[in-house]
């Protein structure tokens, strides 16, 4: 598969290890971290047509992803 933009690495790149510790201390941050990239991923997928995506029509997808991001930033940035 191609490059998938917009990755959590890429969109946080000072943040990477704060990522990496969070999905291992915190169940909620995984599971903010886990449903980015499987959105993420359905975008991209639209983007390329390389497969057919759920019903959910690529603008909510786009919606749900930036919402998702601004929780991990929020939990990026406490101490």
């Amino acid at each position: 598969m191609s490059h998938v933009p917009h990755e959590l690495a890429e969109e946080f790149p000072g943040h990477i290890d704060r990522i990496r510790e969070l999905k291992k201390s915190s169940a909620h941050f995984a599971r903010l971290a886990e449903d980015y990239h499987k959105v993420n991923r359905a975008i991209h997928r639209y983007e390329t047509r390389a497969e057919p995506v759920g019903p959910e029509p690529e603008a909510g997808l786009r919606c749900r992803r930036v919402v998702l991001k601004d929780q991990i930033y929020a939990m990026l940035r406490r101490p």
